[in-house]
């Protein structure tokens, strides 16, 4: 019985683990996304005081070029990180999974030890 206390436990952990993975990755896409909307507001207040929005012009502000720089690669970063949050949603679904076995399993048990207890 101590063995399926441990698996038991041992999985409510891996369930936390990876609850707290999926909550660390979603708090970073909603990051990169607000910092991208803050660039995107910063290029179009740069475009407008210069007044050119061509970014192949000779006079497009450095500012406008480099804030877009960096929101592209928030973009990139913010592709990358769902495609992390599905596989880690796809482990939390299997270690919950896993977990409601080990319960089923801790419960059978226990039934089995108080047949045995009272016969």
């Amino acid at each position: 019985m101590a063995k399926r206390d441990n698996l038991v436990r041992l999985t409510r952990f891996k369930v936390a683990e990876k609850r707290r993975q999926v909550d660390q990755l979603q708090m970073m896409l909603s990051e990169f996304e607000r910092m991208a909307g803050d660039l995107d507001a910063q290029i179009a207040s740069e475009e407008k005081k210069s007044g050119i929005t061509d970014v192949q012009h000779f006079a497009y502000p450095t500012f406008a070029k480099a804030a877009r720089t960096r929101r592209d690669n928030l973009t990139n970063s913010v592709g990358d990180l769902r495609i992390q949050m599905n596989a880690a949603r796809i482990a939390l679904e299997e270690a919950e999974a896993e977990l409601v076995n080990a319960e089923k399993l801790e419960q059978r048990d226990a039934g089995d030890d108080r047949r045995t207890a009272v016969a």
